[in-house]
């Protein structure tokens, strides 16, 4: 079976368990009411506005520019793996009460135009995507944008606008709350740049595709990853594992870094036969996902800093 017909079942299943999914929701919508209309409405009095987000990274936006007059409701959890989503009958309720739903963009949610569908939300959705600038692979343009923070910069002014529309009385409020997030973005980029700067060997080996805008910003090179691919559904062959063993090796990469939405043990596998160390556990990436409250990774200028924490430190020395 061909990569395209796999992706073309794919999308099929998850429109099937959307429907399914409508007729649960149908359920619930009848014995459980807040009282106020689904979809978009005002917010006259200074109701909280309905946010919807599709990715733990872009909800983290938006409850930072948002503050007090938002609440945020994460489609994609956090620790799980982005392009394995499927919707459920709470998130379909969640998108249906929305005022605004906003998602990552370059098609990271090639299921939320049904989802929508099927929810009724007839409010804005907007795509935090627009003005970034996208590397391209083999697949098309790369969905990671948030691992720049100058990327970041741009997104949290795209969920900023949305506020504002849907809020005007609160614009001034969420003006405020942009700025000082976008001075904390721009220290953590010159923080970031000052400690990848200072490594000798900047060769990094990741579990899958999902660090390129990270790697382009900080002058690293990317020698590999053990699911060669920006999607973690993709096969890695036999061939693929060897070619990757062998490139450690020749580059004298000194570490495979894994993901905290990703099980380890392939990369376990890969590391060991090129006798290398593999950063799993609590030292993983957040790759797709920020982390769970009270993990280092809660937010996502957290989330930057302990990657680049875990990568200086296992890469430094000789």
């Amino acid at each position: 079976m061909t990569a395209g017909h796999r992706d073309a079942m794919g999308v099929v299943v998850r429109r099937r368990r959307i429907v399914l999914a409508v007729g649960l929701l149908a359920v619930l919508a009848a014995g459980c009411s807040d009282g106020r209309p689904a979809g978009p409405g005002g917010t006259a009095g200074g109701r909280a506005l309905q946010v919807v987000a599709t990715t733990t990274q872009v909800a983290d936006f938006a409850r930072v520019v948002g503050g007090d007059r938002v609440r945020v409701t994460s489609l994609i959890k956090p620790n799980v793996d982005a392009h394995d989503y499927e919707p459920s009958p709470a998130d379909l309720d969640a998108v249906a009460r929305a005022d605004v739903v906003l998602r990552n963009g370059v098609g990271l949610e090639d299921w939320l135009d049904d989802t929508i569908e099927s929810s009724g939300f007839s409010g804005p959705v907007v795509d935090t995507s627009q003005g970034v600038a996208l590397r391209q692979g083999e697949g098309g343009p790369d969905p990671h944008i948030w691992q720049n923070p100058r990327n970041a910069q741009r997104m949290a002014a795209n969920v900023e606008r949305a506020l504002a529309q849907a809020a005007p009385d609160a614009a001034t409020r969420f003006r405020a709350n942009l700025a000082a997030y976008d001075r904390e973005l721009r220290d953590l980029d010159a923080e970031v740049a000052r400690q990848i700067d200072s490594l000798a060997n900047k060769k990094l080996v990741t579990n899958h595709d999902a660090f390129g805008y990270y790697v382009d910003r900080y002058g690293l090179e990317l020698v590999g990853s053990v699911i060669p691919s920006f999607d973690t559904s993709a096969e890695l062959s036999g061939r693929d594992v060897r070619d990757l063993v062998a490139r450690i090796r020749a580059t004298k990469v000194k570490a495979v870094f894994t993901e905290q939405s990703l099980p380890p043990k392939t990369a376990e596998t890969i590391a060991a036969e090129a006798g290398v160390k593999v950063v799993a556990g609590e030292g993983a990436l957040y790759g797709d996902s920020l982390g769970p409250a009270g993990s280092e990774g809660d937010t996502y200028v957290k989330s930057i800093r302990h990657n680049t924490a875990t990568i200086v430190s296992n890469l430094s020395g000789s």
